[in-house]
């Protein structure tokens, strides 16, 4: 079993931005993230720890600016904290083991895939494609990334 947990060499290896993003709550500008484009399959991990946190398959494009999922792999990889921040009430998105600042789940989504938008910062994402997820340690969730 795989420990996924966050470790100060890594902390110090992020760029300012993930730094940002990741440790500090910061959002980086919509329309600017790396992620956000990306329509190859695979799976998106914590950039601190590396659990396992989005497939490709439940990404889909929302228009907000940030890459949007419908739902986490793993609910356990996800924690979810009320964000009464900036005087709006959201929900804030941590990573489960890394206790990274992720983005913020709104209810506004696919209705059909459970309503749910989760909107995620690229800066707090690292994407392993699908053809690199055995040898990365990810092939126990090659199943929920999609054929192309």
């Amino acid at each position: 079993m795989t420990i996924y947990q966050k470790s100060t060499e890594v902390i110090s290896a992020l760029t300012k931005e993930q730094y940002r993003v990741t440790q500090e709550n910061g959002t980086e500008q919509a329309g600017s993230g790396a992620h956000l484009n990306n329509t190859s399959p695979g799976i998106y991990v914590d950039i601190v720890s590396g659990e396992p946190l989005f497939a490709s398959s439940d990404k889909y494009e929302s228009g907000c600016g940030w890459p949007s999922f419908t739902k986490p792999i793993e609910t356990k990889n996800v924690k979810e904290i009320n964000d009464n921040s900036h005087g709006m009430i959201r929900t804030e998105v941590r990573s489960g083991h890394g206790d990274s600042h992720l983005g913020h789940v709104f209810n506004d989504g696919p209705t059909s895939e459970g309503g749910l938008r989760y909107c995620i910062n690229s800066a707090s994402l690292r994407f392993i494609h699908r053809d690199k997820m055995v040898t990365n340690g990810y092939g126990e969730y090659v199943n929920q990334v999609e054929n192309v």
